[in-house]
């Protein structure tokens, strides 16, 4: 296993040290390449990152993003399209060019939705690839939304998501019923390519899921597991995301 273990002794702790590198990568590369993730988890490192554009001139101007995910079905104005969620949480608040901005379409229609995929994967691609990808993990182990069952060489795809990982979103969509049943999430081949990955787990809820990313064999039933063998591939965790280790 090469994956790379960090534990630290607080969430803000760790998301200062993941803030710090890609403030390095920034202000040290031309036209940095990050793969972001939506959810409760990467939060905090977008306000440090907010915060070191305002505090510290961090600038974002030559930096392209690709967000790992979308949920399909939803309105562009509903609020919980993480179209919504980029801009609220972070993209409103630094000096990001919107033509460097990429997110899945949560409106492409059934017939377009190969091809809006393969754009994707392409966009990627022309920019040179992802050099710092963000990740969280679900309790499901997936990681974008490649739930249990996902190939390891799988691209950006529409997938069906798992029951669990809709209850887990249901409170913000006001109920099950109001959770939609597809996304499109980039594949496990398609974020295994980044150069540098972080996946970040916080509180004693991720413990057990992250143990056995680390720990058990390689599975398609954890797509977390895949990074085992990623050659540049960190885990931050909290003490009590690390207690099951």
């Amino acid at each position: 296993m090469s994956i790379q273990l960090h534990i630290h002794s607080s969430r803000e702790v760790a998301v200062r040290c993941v803030a710090r590198e890609i403030a390095t990568l920034i202000r040290n590369q031309a036209h940095a390449v990050l793969g972001l993730a939506t959810g409760a988890t990467p939060i905090p490192l977008y306000q440090e990152l907010v915060r070191l554009h305002r505090e510290e001139n961090l600038s974002f101007r030559q930096v392209i993003t690709f967000n790992l995910d979308e949920y399909l079905g939803l309105e562009s104005t509903h609020p919980e399209t993480y179209w919504n969620f980029m801009h609220r949480n972070f993209f409103d608040h630094i000096d990001i060019p919107a033509a460097s901005i990429h997110l899945p379409s949560s409106r492409v229609a059934a017939g377009d939705l190969v091809a809006h995929c393969i754009a994707y994967e392409e966009a990627i691609r022309a920019a040179g690839g992802i050099d710092y990808q963000i990740l969280g993990i679900g309790r499901t182990g997936h990681i974008g939304f490649n739930e249990p069952g996902s190939p390891i060489d799988s691209i950006t795809r529409r997938v069906h998501l798992d029951e669990i990982t809709r209850q887990d979103a249901a409170p913000a969509f006001g109920g099950l019923e109001h959770v939609p049943t597809h996304a499109i999430t980039m594949g496990c081949g398609t974020i295994l390519s980044a150069r540098k990955i972080s996946l970040m787990a916080f509180g004693e809820g991720k413990a057990e899921i992250v143990r056995k990313a680390l720990r058990d064999p390689v599975t398609d039933q954890v797509s977390a597991s895949f990074l085992q063998d990623h050659p540049s591939a960190h885990f931050h965790l909290d003490l009590a995301a690390a207690s099951a280790l």
